[in-house]
């Protein structure tokens, strides 16, 4: 065996020894946010955090291989916590990465890779969902700052975020597409107000945030004025690879974080305690999620079109979510809070169909891929040259 292969088998050991000891290194710490932490700290000396980025800006500077190695040791290994870090690890940072200047990349990279900043993402408005560039959030410059003033919604962890990738409008005159900035925007000021959405599980992932001159300073600013958009892209490709990666969390640990779906091996269990392990429909839809499951481990590694993962990781989601539905018998659909197993698989039953919204919808990632994969001519829609403030609006 080649030297390089055995470099990267050693990696791969030693990134599946680290997280298989995680576990009792946090125990005793309580709290996503201290737990999450913590987990970052550790793996920052263990030399582990941010294998491939640069080691000026406070990564590894490793190569794609021993990224793609440290992908393939943890993928079923992380804890939930890494969700916290979800939007600043998965997004903004190589968004930052490919497009900052070297001051930013200074400035976000080592913090996001420690755990030390967590982030959320100020893209989706009330008017402007799966129509992002309709976006209306205003940002006008005043000196060295820019004023934001505006309204975010469905923005995930914005209640522990310290920064924001923040989409604004600089130009109304320009058309849909263009007149758009990327800002990254901090959180702990007067102008940002979070106010949770309690959804239907009874957790507050999602928040509204609504903004009323907040203020960014102007080297904040990623990329260009006025070409956010391109930027805007790259980044919901990031987040779309990121949410297609595969399963990420353990049914043993009967976590409700993050929005993994629920694993094989934990139906399989769930299955013998219902004594529905023989049923001939029931492992047919086991054989069926764990196909899915290799699946999207696969594609992961392929390394396709990040729409499908994202849209594939969706249908596994729902899939696996109903037969735990079923498993669960009439008394699925009531269950007590304080009954820790009932809670963790009624949560998941319902909380599955938001991985079918957040990164985008199914019916968004179908069009990417008609569009952008397989060429098909674009829907019927607004000339996208018309100015944006002679657009008409609701």
């Amino acid at each position: 065996m080649s030297g390089r292969g055995t470099e990267l088998e050693d990696f791969e050991a030693t990134v599946r020894q680290f997280f298989e000891k995680l576990p009792a290194a946090l125990d005793g710490v309580d709290g996503d946010v201290a737990r999450g932490k913590h987990y970052r700290s550790l793996l920052v000396a263990e030399g582990l955090a941010g294998v491939s980025y640069p080691v000026e800006f406070g990564g590894q500077g490793l190569s794609a291989e021993h990224q793609a190695a440290y992908d393939r040791a943890s993928i079923e290994l992380l804890p939930p916590e890494e969700s916290v870090f979800g939007i600043g690890l998965g997004m903004a940072l190589p968004t930052i990465l490919g497009n900052g200047s070297d001051e930013q990349k200074r400035r976000f990279i080592p913090p996001g890779l420690a755990g030390e900043e967590i982030w959320c993402q100020l893209y989706s408005e009330p008017g402007a969902g799966s129509d992002l560039a309709g976006l209306t959030t205003q940002a006008v410059r005043d000196g060295d700052e820019w004023v934001i003033t505006g309204q975010k919604v469905w923005t995930s962890g914005a209640q522990d975020s310290d920064l924001a990738i923040l989409l604004a409008r600089t130009d109304q005159t320009a058309a849909k597409h263009a007149g758009i900035t990327m800002f990254v925007l901090p959180m702990h000021q007067p102008g940002v107000e979070v106010r949770p959405l309690v959804q239907m599980t009874g957790a507050q992932e999602f928040n509204e945030v609504f903004l009323t001159e907040a203020r960014v300073p102007a080297s904040w600013v990623l990329g260009d004025i006025n070409q956010g958009w391109s930027l805007a892209v790259a980044l919901l490709a990031h987040e779309r690879k990121t949410l297609g990666r595969g399963v990420t969390t353990s049914d043993e640990a009967k976590s409700k974080a993050g929005r993994a779906p629920l694993q094989y091996d934990g139906l399989v269990t769930r299955a013998r305690d219902a004594g529905a392990i023989d049923d001939l429909t029931i492992r047919q839809e086991l054989a069926a999620v764990h196909t899915g499951e290799r699946l999207i481990l696969w594609n992961a590694e392929r390394q396709l079109h990040p729409s499908i993962g994202k849209l594939w990781r969706t249908i596994q989601g729902r899939r696996a979510a109903q037969l735990a539905h079923v498993l669960g018998g009439p008394e699925a659909v009531a269950w007590e809070h304080d009954d820790v197993e009932a809670d963790y698989w009624a949560y998941h039953v319902l909380n599955c169909r938001g991985m079918s919204l957040g990164g985008g919808t199914d019916e968004v990632q179908k069009n990417t891929l008609g569009e952008r994969v397989l060429g098909l001519p674009r829907g019927p829609g607004i000339d996208r040259r018309t100015p944006f403030n002679e657009l008409p609006r609701n």
